[in-house]
C-alpha cells in the first residue's frame, strides 16, 4: 500500500472578477511600462469567445481580449511575441500580438481543432482534428494546410520533439500514442497508453514524454529514446471515487524535478516527483481542475477550473492554494507571459 500524499490548501472562496484599466503615471521622467513588459496570464474562455488577462503581480483581472468562437488551447510562438489561440467552433487559430493584445491574423486549422504544437523553428503548426481523426500540418508562411496524417479516432494531444523530427499524437478512443516521423509523414509506432489519453508534457532534457490518461486516473511515462513505456503513475485522492480522478492538464518544471497534473473532477492538482514518480502533495483547487501553467520563477502554479469558472493560484513551495479568481465562463487553458 503506497503512502497517501498529504492534501493541502483549500481554494479560497470565489471573488468577483475586477476589471480595471492599468494606468501607471510617469513620475520624475520615468516612462510607464509598456504592455510588452507586463507580466500577465492569458486564460481562454470557451463560452465567452474571449481571453481573460490576469496581472501576475496584483493577481487581478485587468481586461479581456475578444477572439474567435470557443477558444481553447493556446501557445506562444517561439519568439514569444504572438499568442496563437485554437478556436474549436471557428476552425482556425487567432493570432494575438502579445504587446498590443490585438488580433493580427487568422490561420485555418480544419474542422474541430483540438490541441496544436509548433515546430522549433516556428514555421510549421501541427493540429489534431478530432472529428476527422487526423493530424493536420499547416505551413505558417502561407497559412495553408500542407498535409493531413490519419491517426486514431478522436485525437487530442500533440507534441513535437525538441529536434522537430517527431510528432506525438494521442488517440482518445484507441488509447494510443502515435509516433509520427515528420520527414515521411507516417506513423512509425503506436504506444499503448491508459484509457482516454489526453495531453503531453516532456521533461526538459527531452528523454521522457508524460501522457495524462483521463479515464484511467493515471499518467503514462514514455521513453523518447526507444518509445517504450517506463512507468504508469496512478493517482488516489482521499474521499474521491476513482472515476472522478480524471487527469488532463500537465506541465513539468523547468528544472525537470516536478510535474503538476490537474486531476479534473477530483478538484485537485497533484505534485509529482519526476525522479521517483511518486505523488508528494495534493492541493485542493476549483471544480474540474483542467489547464495548468507555471510562471518563470516556478513558484506559482496557475490552475484553470472549467466548472467553477475560475483560476486558482497555487504556491508551489508550500503546496497551498492562495487565491481563486473568476476568469470567464468555462475556462480551458492558461498561458503565462513574462
Amino acid at each position: 500500500m503506497t503512502q497517501q500524499p498529504k492534501q493541502t490548501g483549500r481554494a479560497p472562496a470565489l471573488r468577483p472578477a475586477r476589471r480595471a484599466v492599468a494606468c501607471l503615471l510617469a513620475a520624475l521622467g520615468a516612462a510607464a511600462p509598456t504592455l510588452a513588459q507586463a507580466q500577465v496570464a492569458f486564460i481562454s474562455s470557451e463560452k465567452d469567445n474571449a481571453l481573460t488577462v490576469l496581472d501576475l503581480k496584483t493577481q487581478a483581472v485587468i481586461g479581456t481580449v475578444a477572439t474567435c468562437k470557443r477558444p481553447r488551447h493556446m501557445q506562444l510562438t517561439p519568439d514569444g511575441k504572438q499568442l496563437m489561440v485554437a478556436c474549436g467552433d471557428s476552425a482556425q487559430a487567432d493570432v494575438i500580438d502579445v504587446a498590443t493584445r490585438k488580433s493580427v491574423g487568422k490561420v485555418g486549422l480544419g474542422e474541430d481543432p483540438e490541441i496544436f504544437d509548433l515546430s522549433p523553428d516556428g514555421k510549421t503548426l501541427y493540429v489534431s482534428n478530432e472529428e476527422d481523426g487526423e493530424l493536420g500540418v499547416v505551413d505558417l508562411a502561407s497559412g495553408k494546410r500542407s498535409k493531413s496524417i490519419e491517426v486514431g479516432k478522436e485525437p487530442e494531444g500533440v507534441k513535437v520533439s525538441p529536434d522537430g523530427k517527431t510528432v506525438y499524437v494521442t488517440s482518445e478512443v484507441a488509447s494510443l500514442v502515435h509516433v509520427i516521423d515528420v520527414a515521411s509523414g507516417k506513423v512509425t509506432k503506436n504506444i499503448k497508453a491508459g484509457k482516454r489519453p489526453r495531453r503531453f508534457a516532456m521533461t526538459p532534457d527531452g528523454s521522457q514524454l508524460w501522457v495524462t490518461n483521463e479515464l484511467a486516473a493515471s499518467v503514462t511515462v514514455i521513453s523518447t529514446r526507444d518509445h517504450t513505456v517506463l512507468d504508469t503513475i496512478k493517482f488516489e485522492v482521499k474521499g474521491a471515487r476513482a472515476t472522478d480522478i480524471t487527469p488532463v492538464g500537465i506541465t513539468i518544471s523547468a528544472d525537470g524535478q516536478r510535474a503538476y497534473v490537474g486531476l479534473g473532477k477530483a478538484n485537485h492538482v497533484a505534485f509529482v516527483d519526476v525522479a521517483t514518480r511518486k505523488t508528494t502533495d495534493l492541493v485542493l483547487v476549483g471544480k474540474r481542475a483542467w489547464g495548468v501553467g507555471l510562471n518563470k520563477a516556478q513558484d506559482r502554479l496557475y490552475v484553470v477550473n472549467g466548472l467553477s469558472d475560475d483560476l486558482t493560484i497555487v504556491d508551489t513551495g508550500s503546496a497551498k492554494a492562495i487565491k481563486s479568481v473568476a476568469v470567464g465562463r468555462v475556462p480551458h487553458s492558461v498561458v503565462v507571459v513574462e
